[in-house]
């Protein structure tokens, strides 16, 4: 369904599941595009939500944005340029912790492997350090550069 008219989302549902029996479409959003929350955004079926949420809003994946009789839109975190990092051990993951964290630097991470965006400047000291780490691409669902939370 297409929509001339742009559908105003002034707040989040940050607990609220999509309605059972609707069709989910997700909206596939960088860790920068998260935080970008005063925009028009166009769903893969063509339907135009215009993210008017107040500043500092962080959207993060699985929230729900809108919903309505036919479809339900549910942010989604897009492939983005990361940094998949495997600790050998405690001692290796303390020092790459420690790396990312002095350079203001999120992470996510999943079981034994830490993952961040993508930096020629942190590839270049976690090769340093000896860590086993892969460039590829991959949904990021921690906050972009810049926004590291002590």
């Amino acid at each position: 369904m297409t929509r001339n008219t742009p559908i105003p989302v002034r707040a989040i549902h940050t607990h609220m599941p999509a309605p059972e029996g609707v069709r989910i479409v997700e909206l596939a959003m960088t860790a920068h595009d998260r935080r970008r929350v005063r925009r028009i955004v166009e769903a893969p079926d063509g339907v135009q939500l215009a993210l008017e949420l107040p500043t500092g809003t962080v959207l993060h994946p699985g929230q729900l944005l809108h919903h309505d009789a036919d479809a339900a839109y549910v942010v989604a975190a897009a492939e983005e340029a990361v940094l998949v990092i495997r600790p050998a051990g405690i001692a290796d993951a303390a020092r790459v912790a420690h790396l990312i964290g002095n350079l203001h630097r999120d992470i996510h991470v999943d079981g034994d492997t830490i993952i961040t965006l993508a930096d020629d400047t942190l590839a270049a000291r976690i090769a340093k350090e000896g860590v086993r780490f892969e460039r590829t691409r991959g949904p990021f669902h921690g906050r972009s550069q810049g926004e590291h939370a002590h």
